[in-house]
């Protein structure tokens, strides 16, 4: 597991599970031989996506970014159309650092699309049950909305056996919200309606984590946005003003997708790499 330590704050990163999907529809209307030079698409022109949450462990609390793509959620179908090939191990990465489920204080959703939220709930006694039972989990009340009522365009990603379970547990704010010194999310839309960055600072460094407005480090360009995105000159324009204050910071871009880096911070012209954490492949 690779680990970040910002100040006194600590990051690991645990294995959430893998799919495939289209680099098309990943990189929206940018031309595949751009994006391909950045992001190597498979012969079927898939790309390698990560569903890694992040682990943060800061005063006391332990607060999980993002669920993964839990166990169980996927026939055969879902997993032929979604390109999984790998489901989650975060319990037993969490094991592995002597932690529980129920070790976790607090989840943060960027938004609850199934690919972030499938970790939530697991299947016990033919039962949708919550996983991190004495968690708190936030996100933004308009993407609790919209997961629970979700539009013609949303339902497919919005599954109600990654909410149900969970719906006394869940924690909303409107504008942005400070989960404890030092952590915070902010509402920003773009991805979805609901989505929201989290940004954490400890002393003189801070990251940035942009969950599926900049899914990869491919996606740094502000321009290169999803064609899943529901409002993307929102997310333009989250990303202009994101990429703007954090490259002035020289802050660190962590990334929940990204199969090569887990975290990146470039230089003031944004093209230049200075420090990384690579995954390791």
């Amino acid at each position: 597991m690779e680990t970040l330590q910002l100040g006194n704050i600590k990051l690991t990163w645990l294995n959430g599970g893998v799919t495939y999907l289209d680099g098309g529809a990943m990189f929206g209307v940018v031309p595949k031989p751009l994006w391909a030079k950045k992001y190597s698409p498979n012969e079927n022109n898939q790309i390698e996506l990560r569903t890694d949450p992040l682990l943060i462990q800061a005063n006391g609390l332990n607060i999980l970014l993002e669920s993964g793509l839990g166990n169980g959620k996927f026939d055969e179908k879902k997993k032929r159309n979604f390109g999984v090939m790998e489901e989650s191990s975060v319990l037993t990465d969490l094991d592995a650092l002597g932690l529980s489920p129920d070790d976790i204080h607090i989840v943060l959703m960027t938004h609850l699309h199934f690919d972030h939220a499938c970790g939530l709930t697991e299947l016990k006694d033919n039962q949708w049950v919550s996983v991190f039972k004495q968690a708190a989990i936030i996100t933004s009340q308009i993407e609790w909305n919209e997961m629970r009522d979700p539009n013609i365009r949303s339902k497919n990603t919005y599954w109600r056996e990654n909410w149900e379970a969970v719906s006394s547990q869940m924690k909303t704010f409107e504008k942005e919200i400070e989960i404890t010194k030092g952590i915070k999310m902010v509402h920003t839309g773009g991805h979805s309606n609901g989505h929201s960055i989290v940004i954490i600072e400890d002393g003189d460094e801070t990251l940035l984590h942009m969950g599926d407005i900049m899914p990869t480090h491919a996606h740094s360009n502000v321009l290169w946005v999803l064609a899943y995105d529901d409002y993307p000159m929102d997310s333009v324009y989250q990303k202009q003003k994101w990429m703007k204050t954090g490259l002035e910071k020289q802050v660190w871009y962590s990334f929940y997708h990204d199969a090569y880096y887990r975290a990146i911070k470039w230089d003031l012209t944004g093209k230049q790499v200075i420090d990384e954490v690579k995954r390791i492949r």
